[in-house]
């Protein structure tokens, strides 16, 4: 009896410790969806099937980054109240505020692009639907999980993050029994390039890594996370969320060019610069339970990520113009580029590429206002960003719009 009084009297402390910080983990789960959705599919797999282990370095090089915007992002919320949207709209000019919208607006269809595809080929590789009906499937599911959140924003978060696991489980499934080559995958990461279509792949990697649209939405998950009181506690709690999501959907996007690279890279199969043509490589390289444990994370990844953009779509257009619309006719908006892309027949994965390379461009719209409110004193007290960080988060700004010079000189044949 002594024994047990003395473990439940060291158990308690523990409990009231994990009942006090569990409310605070979960926003950076809902953001590092963004970083595991079918656009990263669709860079990741051509990568390492077109230059095996080659652009692995931008794969780490882009989750280091994302980290140090989702926890600035994560931090800003914290702090003010407030997202960035809304933040932006107090301090800029109102053309400049409606202009940051217009273009997020774009991205969000971008985003919608990536995420309604994917899904959409998901349900055809798993069940043979049309892919115009897979798309509206999607849809429909992405109003599913957001209806979670009128019963409490846990749930909803609980089933992102369980949407990850999927995504997560399937592929180190699949990487484990394919194996690596080791000196290659270190080789991989010494930065190199080659030619122009390993930097649109670079771009478009970058792009679907620090998505524009999850650096607005993860300042607004965090606004209501804390009191004053519990500031240092959130703070805390927020850069173990941010490490811990953001570092499984790192492990989610290498593995993705790890398992291409392997099984793909040289291998002379067709068609591996597909999604449809990864799913029958898997099948022919290992069985088809590889290919099926494929097909359900793509599956989980496009009814994740669509909820996930439609709910930063809301964010967006409230915070800079302060208006919202129902988020049926928000979905019927963003969707419509999709969806022609279904009907009309384009290849759905060079779709799903480009559509990243378009959210890089959209990232230095959303991290440069980031970077100049996080390291303002006026707005952010105390908890304002040390000056290595903004130098460091700068840099990253910069390295992203030169990369996104340089693909479009590239492109036009400038240089």
């Amino acid at each position: 009896m002594v024994v047990l009084d003395s473990a439940i009297a060291v158990t308690r402390p523990l409990r009231l410790r994990v009942s006090r910080v569990a409310p605070l983990f979960g926003p950076a789960f809902v953001a590092a969806i963004a970083y595991a959705d079918p656009g990263n599919f669709a860079t990741n797999f051509t990568a390492g099937a077109t230059f095996g282990y080659q652009l692995a370095w931008v794969i780490v090089a882009a989750n280091l980054m994302a980290m140090l915007v989702q926890s600035l992002s994560a931090k800003l919320g914290l702090v003010t109240g407030r997202d960035l949207p809304q933040l932006c709209r107090e301090h800029l000019s109102r053309r400049v505020s409606r202009g940051l919208w217009v273009q997020a607006e774009l991205v969000a269809m971008a985003t919608d692009l990536a995420e309604i595809i994917g899904g959409a080929l998901a349900l055809y590789l798993l069940f043979g639907i049309p892919l115009p009906v897979g798309g509206l499937i999607t849809c429909v599911v992405a109003f599913g999980l957001l209806a979670l959140q009128q019963r409490g924003v846990r749930r909803y978060e609980s089933a992102i993050a369980g949407l990850l696991g999927v995504i997560l489980l399937g592929f180190l499934y699949n990487t484990v029994r394919a194996g690596f080559d080791g000196g290659a995958l270190a080789g991989g990461m010494v930065p190199s390039f080659a030619g122009t279509d390993s930097v649109v792949l670079a771009a478009g990697i970058l792009g679907a890594t620090v998505m524009p649209h999850v650096i607005y939405l993860h300042s607004a998950l965090t606004t209501t996370r804390t009191a004053e009181t519990d500031r240092r506690l959130a703070l805390k709690c927020q850069r173990g969320d941010t490490m811990i999501a953001l570092g499984a959907a790192g492990l989610v996007n290498l593995a993705m060019l790890v398992l291409a690279a392997q099984l793909f890279f040289g291998s002379g199969l067709p068609g591996t610069d597909t999604l449809e043509g990864i799913h029958a490589g898997l099948g022919v390289s290992l069985d088809r339970y590889a290919a099926l444990a494929f097909a359900l994370a793509l599956l989980a990844s496009g009814f994740a990520s669509s909820s996930v953009g439609t709910h930063a779509g809301q964010v967006v257009m409230q915070g800079f113009i302060g208006r919202q619309i129902p988020l049926w006719l928000r979905r019927a908006l963003t969707m419509l580029p999709a969806m022609a892309i279904l009907v009309i027949g384009v290849d759905p994965t060079k779709a799903l590429v480009w559509s990243q390379v378009v959210l890089s461009f959209g990232v230095p719209f959303a991290l440069i206002p980031l970077i100049w409110l996080t390291r303002r004193r006026d707005i952010m007290g105390d908890c304002r960003n040390r000056p290595a960080t903004t130098v460091i988060a700068s840099a990253v700004a910069a390295l992203i719009i030169a990369l996104n010079v340089f693909l479009v000189l590239r492109t036009l044949g400038v240089i």
